[in-house]
């Protein structure tokens, strides 16, 4: 191990030149016209594992973005470990709001990140994480230590709900075959404070349109007389929360699991500084379900959100427009129980039954995911907690995220493995955000500690 450390710590510089390179690929999964980057990342990761030391590497097709598959089989007595992630990224939109260009990555201090942060789209969601298993691979291979067998699965679709990735796996069960899924997907609590995340919510994701007139109106001549979808939106929106910030939707709670004392216990004795949290976010206060704490609000309780809305004239200047239609994405995160096409059902059912006559509504539904719970008395668990406290010196905290990884519920289901979700990231990171960004500290200490999960991984499951 001393030596993989060597070797990790003597190639830094080789390595970020490297990151930098995937990162100006501006891999965009929503946006067909960023096809041939897809492709091109793709094919990127193929490389690098090839480079790394894998004994073979290859490019998926599917009916969706491709699929990266690679692999180092070493003996197969040994367990094995498949890391799953993802290179493709979040629009970069809005652009006026980055301080520099989202595909040009470049290094600089912060508060949180004292020794540099790298400022890219994809930094930490998800290229640079995934990379940091690219490079542990390479620096076990050239030091001869293979503890496990190791498995490499990077798709191109998880920004979009991962469309395409449950049919891979269902054609490809023999060849992912696994003893547990390793994910670098999420954070820690901060980088004195290590943590592996035990619970994701999951996911319900709709686009809804309303339309009134069958085009654009004066809204001088007709304001008044005629219902403007984008009040009406407006007005729906605000009936779907009362005002405990309690979701409205009949049966939307049926189904939810609720957290025991205890559990609510353990998840409030994560450290949590209030204070900071609103000073990092430059707000005034918190705003959320009545009867919560704020670490309770984005871990074990579901949420709604309104995720963009559109409609009518928002260019420069003035037009005295009354819109023919008004447009709204809008996100339900879902704890365990809970469905996501069930919930976009009930959503559907009661936003149509809310909306005045003088407007007609469509309700499509995007995609979704299932939430997740991890168990955190098992070996594959307990090798990720020794190997943090080994690098970090410290006990990890286990938590639960507020974020989605909507193809990890599927894992179970399909090749029947669970997972270890082990990140470094910190969620000031700005992920999905204008300046993303991905401390040094954090991708160097998960280059250190991945190592240390397949060795203690090795051990535990001889």
């Amino acid at each position: 191990m001393k030596n993989i450390q060597q070797y990790l710590n003597e190639n830094k510089d080789r390595f970020l030149n490297e990151l930098f390179e995937w990162l100006k690929i501006p891999s965009v999964s929503s946006d067909s016209g960023h096809k041939d980057d897809m492709y091109k990342a793709a094919n990127w990761a193929k490389d690098a594992l090839l480079k790394a030391g894998a004994d073979k590497a290859e490019v998926f097709e599917t009916k969706g973005h491709p699929v990266v598959y690679g692999e180092k089989i070493t003996d197969p007595s040994k367990p094995t470990v498949l890391v799953y992630g993802h290179y493709d990224v979040q629009p970069a939109d809005p652009l006026d709001l980055w301080d520099s260009p989202p595909f040009e990555p470049v290094i600089k201090k912060t508060d949180l990140h004292p020794d540099g942060a790298i400022f890219a789209r994809g930094a930490c969601d998800d290229k640079g994480q995934v990379f940091m298993h690219f490079k542990a691979l390479e620096a076990m291979v050239a030091n001869d230590f293979l503890p496990v067998n190791m498995k490499f699965m990077i798709e191109g679709e998880e920004e979009i709900g991962s469309p395409s990735l449950g049919q891979f796996c269902k054609d490809n069960k023999e060849m992912l075959k696994n003893d547990v899924i390793l994910v670098s997907d999420t954070s820690v609590i901060a980088n004195d404070v290590p943590s592996i995340t035990t619970g994701l919510r999951g996911l319900s994701y709709v686009e809804v349109e309303v339309t009134g007139p069958n085009r654009d109106l004066h809204s001088g001549t007709y304001g008044g007389a005629v219902g403007n979808p984008i009040n009406i939106l407006s007005e729906m929106i605000a009936k779907l929360m009362d005002e405990d910030r309690h979701i409205t939707i009949p049966g939307f709670y049926d189904d939810v699991l609720e957290a025991t004392e205890e559990e609510r216990k353990k998840l409030n004795e994560a450290p949590f500084n209030l204070k900071d949290y609103k000073k990092a976010l430059d707000i005034d206060e918190v705003c959320g379900e009545k009867g919560y704490t704020t670490d309770e609000r984005t871990g074990i309780r579901p949420s709604l959100d309104a995720n963009g809305i559109w409609g009518g004239f928002t260019g420069e200047g003035a037009k005295t427009v009354l819109p023919s239609k008004a447009y709204a994405k809008i996100s339900m995160r879902l704890v365990p129980n809970q469905e996501p096409k069930k919930i976009a059902v009930l959503f559907e059912k009661y936003f149509k039954s809310i909306a005045p006559d003088c407007v007609k509504v469509k309700v499509d539904y995007l995609h979704g995911g299932l939430p997740v719970v991890t168990p955190i008395d098992t070996p594959e668990y307990k090798a990720a907690e020794m190997a943090m406290e080994t690098t970090y010196g410290k006990k990890p905290v286990p938590t639960r995220e507020g974020g989605s990884i909507p193809i990890i519920a599927l894992f179970e289901q399909i090749l029947g493995s669970k997972s270890v979700l082990m990140g470094f990231g910190l969620n000031s990171d700005a992920i999905h955000s204008p300046n993303e960004h991905y401390g040094l500290f954090n991708l160097y200490k998960g280059m250190e500690t991945i190592p240390y999960y397949y060795k203690f991984y090795g051990e535990l499951k001889k």
